[in-house]
This record gives structure tokens, C-alpha cells and sequence, in this order.
């Protein structure tokens, strides 16, 4: 196969807290996404006060490191004067974006922050490359295109505009058009495109008729129950050549919401994934450890979605099961040398545990802890979540290095 230069995409990470933006930045990203308290879609990441968003930019910045801030709800008239306020003290904060579905929204920040370019959210809906090159028209340089679309239909956009192009290489996925969903509103009165989804789509559903009660019309099930709605989780860990073929020149994981054992092994896997090819395309190949790396973290089946226009790809989750990772035991605070290091403990560890740790920049590593000393200074067996605990292994690790259980 013959490859054709391509820019180097960008691997563009999810933030939803300082922790995952540290996780993040650690591990290889190029940009980050993230956002305030309100006006994004992911109201229960944690996200951002102000003084934290000024903070984190400075982060990112320092590590040379861009900063996507999303502002991509569908506001209603009494959120215009929060909105205003929000996007000129976001102005003098210098971030490297601003991501915007709402066409109000994008009038007030070319006004209020013009320096700071704009790109469209995938909420959005952009489909083909007329609309493109109307969001163009209107001050837009990116656009992350919807997720229905395939990459052929992803490359005619890249090609007949001079748009940057975004698309998601990972993570969940939604039932409903580019996840505009009503069903939250309707059902526990949660608006999903104002941060507030319950995710119904991911709720065990059957069909009876109204007269029959207790009587189930038979689905595709098992012991568990039938998900009708449940969409698979995406992975193109096997696809990264098509998908910088097509254009696209950033690589946007799914997951403010997902944590730091997840943020850690999915950015670490895509890093190694796009930096072996742009180092020679023509040798690269897929990993084989890549996959087993991402079927460590827990994850829905995983799928190409549209993009490969394979029907049997965008076929409901089913059985409704999430397929367990490897346990989060730790996070490395700080190095000590000669394999002792200080540790945020997540999870109860063990003296004698096998563990693995995850690095950036370097294959997995097993160890096994030699000794734990808990906050009173004392030598124990065991530890527990919530504290922190200097641990010697048989080899060292860097800060926020991840550390989990081998399974037995």
C-alpha cells in the first residue's frame, strides 16, 4: 500500500479536572479539551472554575500543550448574560480555541474573545462539506464532523474546504443524531444537551404488549436483560492510516467523564500509535500489544462505528455488558530512586502484589511490591483507598505513572 504524505494529526485528549489534564499531558497529548462549570456537555466531570481554568491553561501552555475549552450547549435566553461574561473573561486567558455548537454563542465570542480561534463542536451536526464551508463563512477554522459520517464522506469535507478537520478515535458513543437526545429530558428530566444526560440509551429495555402484561416480546438477550439502545464503544487503534488518509488532522478521544487508569492507557496507546507511522508510514503496522492494551480498560465492545461503512459495526451493545480493565491500585506521586516511590492509593494493594506500570513513552512493565510504609511511617501489609503510602518495587516509576493489578 502506498502512502501519501499527511500532516502529523494531533492527539486531542479529554480534561475533566486538573488530574486528567495533568494524566493527559503526561502521556503524550497534543491538546486537551475541557471546560467551566457550566456550558459544556459534561456538567459531572468535575471541570473547571475559572481560577482553575486560568491555572490550567498556564499548565498546558508550559508543557507546550494546546487548550480546547468547550462551550458547546444549547443555551436558553435567561443563560445569555452568564454566557457574554464567561467567554470575555475566557478571552484574556489566551486558550487555543473555543468549541461552539450554538450559532448565538458564536457570534458573542467572535466579538468578545476575536483572537481566539473557534471550532465547531460535533453536536453541531456538520455533514457534508456545504455546511462546512458555511461554518467557514462564519469565523469557524475546525470542525469535528459528525460521527454518522464515513471517512469517505470525511475526506470529500477535508478536501473541498480549508477547514482544520476533528474527528473522535475512541471512546463511547451515542444512539441519537451527532448526540442530540431527548431522552434524558424525558425520562428523568435531565437535558443531555446541556450536560445533564442520564444515558438512557444504556438502559435494560423490553417490549410487552399493553394487554399482556408480564408477557415480553423475545429479543436478542441473555441472563442480563436486552439493550436496544446500547451503542458499542469506538477503537480505530487499526484504522490510523485511513483515518489520516482522509484528512483528518486531529484525533479527539472520548471521556472527560472516564478516569485517569483509562485517560493513561488509551493516550499512551494512540501517542505510540500515530508517532510509528508519521516516523515511516510505509513500515508501519499495528501492534499487536496496542489492542491488548486497549482491551485492558473497561470498555463496551468496541466497534469502527460509521466510518467503515460496515452495517454489522453500528449493531447495538446487546448484552449490555462493560468488560472489566485491570484494577486501578495507584498513582505515583512522587519518585524516590531505587524503586521507592510515594503513591495517591486508589485501591486496596497488597505487599507481594503483582502489579504492572503503565509509563509514558515505554511498553508496559510488571513488578511486584517489596514493601509498603503507610502515612504513620509504619511498615504493613496492606493499604487502603483514600491515602497515600511510600511503596518499593523492584524497579522505579515516574509522577503519575499508573499503576494496577496483574489478574492472577
Amino acid at each position: 500500500m502506498k502512502h501519501h504524505a499527511h500532516p502529523k494529526p494531533e492527539l486531542l485528549a479529554p480534561a475533566g479536572n486538573f488530574e486528567k489534564l495533568e494524566i493527559a499531558v503526561h502521556f503524550g497529548a497534543d491538546a486537551v479539551y475541557l471546560a467551566g462549570k457550566d456550558f459544556s456537555l459534561r456538567n459531572f466531570s468535575g471541570n473547571f472554575t475559572m481560577d482553575e481554568m486560568r491555572d490550567a491553561i498556564a499548565f498546558a501552555h508550559a508543557n507546550k500543550v494546546r487548550v480546547y475549552v468547550a462551550c458547546n450547549i444549547f443555551p436558553r435566553n435567561q443563560e445569555q448574560a452568564g454566557i457574554a461574561d464567561f467567554l470575555t473573561s475566557l478571552g484574556n486567558m489566551d486558550p487555543d480555541a473555543i468549541i461552539i455548537s450554538d450559532p448565538g454563542i458564536l457570534v458573542m465570542a467572535r466579538q468578545r474573545m476575536p483572537q481566539i480561534p473557534i471550532h465547531l463542536s460535533t453536536q453541531a451536526n456538520m455533514t457534508n462539506y456545504n455546511a462546512a464551508r458555511f461554518w467557514e463563512s462564519q469565523g469557524v477554522t475546525r470542525v469535528n464532523v459528525a460521527r454518522e459520517l464515513s471517512l469517505s464522506e470525511v475526506e470529500t469535507i477535508a478536501r473541498q474546504t480549508t477547514l482544520e478537520v476533528e474527528a473522535f478515535i475512541h471512546g463511547a458513543m451515542c444512539m441519537a443524531y451527532s448526540g442530540r437526545c431527548l431522552l434524558s429530558s424525558f425520562m428523568a428530566l435531565r437535558d443531555s444537551n446541556r450536560g445533564m444526560c442520564c444515558h438512557p440509551c444504556r438502559f435494560q429495555y423490553a417490549v410487552v404488549e399493553a394487554k399482556r402484561p408480564g408477557q415480553y416480546y423475545e429479543l436478542s438477550e441473555d441472563s442480563r436483560g436486552t439493550y436496544i439502545l446500547n451503542s458499542r464503544d469506538l477503537c480505530m487503534i487499526e484504522h490510523i492510516p485511513e483515518m489520516i488518509a482522509a484528512g483528518i488532522s486531529s484525533m479527539k478521544i472520548e471521556g472527560r467523564m472516564k478516569g485517569i487508569n483509562y485517560l493513561a492507557s488509551v493516550v499512551r496507546i494512540y501517542r505510540e500509535a500515530i508517532d510509528a507511522y508519521a516516523l515511516d508510514a510505509e513500515a508501519y503496522q499495528v501492534r499487536p500489544e496496542w489492542v491488548m492494551e486497549l482491551a485492558k480498560v473497561t470498555h463496551r465492545e468496541y466497534c469502527t462505528g460509521f466510518y467503515l461503512g460496515d452495517p454489522e459495526q453500528v449493531s447495538p451493545n446487546i448484552d449490555g455488558r462493560i468488560r472489566a480493565g485491570l484494577l486501578f491500585l495507584a498513582k505515583v506521586v512522587k519518585a524516590n530512586g531505587n524503586g521507592q516511590m510515594v503513591i495517591d492509593v486508589r485501591n486496596q494493594l497488597c505487599r507481594n502484589d503483582k502489579i504492572e506500570i503503565i509509563s509514558a513513552g515505554s511498553p508496559v512493565r510488571t513488578d511486584t511490591i517489596l514493601k509498603i510504609v503507610n502515612e504513620d511511617h509504619q511498615e504493613v501489609d496492606v493499604v487502603n483507598p483514600g491515602s497515600h503510602a511510600e511503596i518499593t518495587l523492584g524497579g522505579d516509576a515516574s509522577p503519575n505513572d499508573i499503576i494496577r493489578k496483574v489478574t492472577p
